[in-house]
C-alpha cells in the first residue's frame, strides 16, 4: 500500500533533561544550525575508545568505535560547506555528512547534501562526551538508526524572538529492497535500510521536520517528524516497499548539577504483511521505545573552581521493533528488551570524558539468555 505523507500522524514524544552544553558543544550546534564563523575554515572531530565485557563472555572487546573528522569551510558570510568523514573499527570509511548551506539570514538557510536526519536527541549530537554512557542508548541504535543521515534538500532556521530553531528537509528515505533482497527485518527495524548517501537511490521522498525550543532558562524541547515510503532499486517489485511514519518530542533541563533527559519513540510501518510475503522478512507494523535518565555532577562538592565535570547517572530504557506485527506474523519477544545503565561519566576536561558503565539487560523472551555488559572507554570532541 503506498503511503501518503499526509496519511498518518503518529505521536513521538521524547522528554529530555540534558547535560550541559561545553564551549565544543555550543560549535557543533551553531555549525548545524548554519552558523558561520568568522574562520574561513573550521576543523574538528571526535573520536570514541570502547571497552565492552559482558557477563560470563571474557574476553572483552576492545575497539576504536569511530574517529570522524570534521572539516567546515566559509566561502563568503553567506555560503558554507561542511563535512565529516568516520572511521569505524579502524577498517571502515564513511561520510557522515557533506553539505552546502547558503545563510539568508539568522532565520533562514537553504542547504543541501548528505545531512543528518533530525530525529530525536542523540542522532543529532551523537558525540561522545555529549551523551552519558559508554554506548549510545539502544533506543538511538534500534528504533531511531543512529547515526542516521540521507541525501536531500531543506531549509533551516533560528527565530530568536519566538526562541524557536525549525528544520525541513525532503530526503531521499530508506532502501527496502536492493539486489532482489528485502533490506528490513525485525531485531533492528530500519536500519538496514539506510542508504547513508552511497549510490542512492530514489522514487519516493520522504519528508522530515523539527523544530526546538529554548525559551526557558535551562530547558529544550524538541518536536520532530518523518513520513514517507521507502526505495527499491526495483519499483516494478509489487510490495517490495513500505510506509513509514515516525515523530517525537523531545525537551532538556539543567537545574545547578542536576540533569534528566528522556525520550519516547514510536513509528509505525505501513504495508509490511505483503513486504515480508515477498522478502521473507520479519518486518514488524510499529516501532516504539523511550527512555528516562538522571545525571548528578558531584565536582562543585569536591572542588568548586574546576573546570571538571564528575556525573553518575542512572538511565533506564525499553524498545520493541516488534511492538506490533501484521498478519500472521507472530511477536518476537527477543526484540522487545529492556536496558538499566548505571554509571560515571568524568569529563577531565571540556570536551574530554573519561566513562564506564553497567548494563542489566533483558528482554520480554522467558529463559532469554541476553547478558549484561560492562562497558569502560574515552570520548573525545574538538
Amino acid at each position: 500500500m503506498k503511503w501518503k505523507l499526509w496519511g498518518a500522524l503518529v505521536l513521538l514524544t521524547t522528554v529530555s533533561f540534558a547535560q550541559q552544553d561545553t564551549k565544543q558543544d555550543s560549535l557543533r550546534v551553531m555549525n548545524r544550525i548554519g552558523y558561520n564563523n568568522a574562520s574561513k575554515l573550521t576543523i574538528g572531530g571526535y573520536v570514541q575508545i570502547d571497552y565492552n565485557e559482558p557477563d560470563g563472555a571474557a574476553p572483552g572487546k576492545l575497539d576504536v568505535h569511530r574517529l570522524v573528522m570534521l572539516f567546515g569551510y566559509n566561502f563568503n558570510e553567506k555560503v558554507s560547506f561542511l563535512t565529516e568523514i568516520e572511521f569505524e573499527h579502524v577498517k571502515e570509511v564513511y561520510v557522515e555528512q557533506a553539505f552546502v548551506n547558503y545563510s539568508f539570514n539568522t532565520a533562514f538557510n537553504l542547504r543541501g547534501g548528505l545531512m543528518l536526519v533530525p530525529m530525536g536527541y542523540v542522532n543529532e549530537y551523537h558525540e561522545p562526551p555529549v551523551f552519558y554512557g559508554v554506548e549510545r542508548p539502544g533506543l538511538d541504535k534500534y528504533v531511531v538508526p543512529t547515526t542516521w543521515r540521507e541525501l536531500g534538500i531543506g531549509a533551516t532556521g533560528n527565530l530568536q524572538d519566538l526562541s524557536l530553531r525549525y528544520q525541513a528537509y525532503i530526503f531521499n528515505g530508506f532502501i527496502s529492497y536492493k539486489d532482489g533482497e528485502g533490506t528490513l527485518r525485525g531485531v533492528d527495524g530500519l536500519r538496514k535500510g539506510r542508504q547513508k548517501g552511497a549510490e542512492s537511490v530514489i522514487h519516493n521522498p520522504n519528508l522530515s521536520f523539527k523544530l526546538d525550543y529554548y525559551g526557558v532558562l535551562g530547558l529544550k524541547v524538541g518536536f520532530a517528524g518523518y513520513f514517507g515510503e521507502t526505495q527499491s532499486d526495483d519499483p516494478s517489485v509489487e510490495n517490495s516497499t513500505v510506509g513509514v511514519a515516525m515523530i517525537g518530542l523531545n525537551a532538556s533541563y539543567r537545574y545547578r548539577s542536576l540533569d534528566f533527559r528522556g525520550q519516547y519513540i514510536y513509528s509505525s510501518l505501513s504495508g509490511t504483511e505483503e513486504y515480508n510475503e515477498l522478502t521473507g522478512k520479519d518486518l514488524g507494523s510499529k516501532m516504539d521505545g523511550y527512555y528516562i535518565e538522571a545525571a548528578y555532577d558531584f565536582m562543585p562538592l569536591i572542588n568548586r573552581n574546576s573546570n571538571k565535570n564528575l556525573s553518575l547517572f542512572s538511565r533506564y530504557e525499553a524498545y520493541n521493533t516488534h511492538a506490533a506485527t501484521a498478519g500472521d506474523l507472530e511477536k518476537n519477544k527477543l526484540y522487545d528488551r529492556t536496558d538499566i545503565t548505571f554509571g560515571c561519566d568524568f569529563k577531565i576536561a571540556p570536551g574530554v570524558a573519561v566513562k564506564a558503565d553497567y548494563q542489566w539487560r533483558t528482554d520480554a523472551q522467558e529463559g532469554s539468555d541476553r547478558s549484561n555488559l560492562f562497558n569502560a572507554g574515552v570520548g573525545v570532541m574538538f
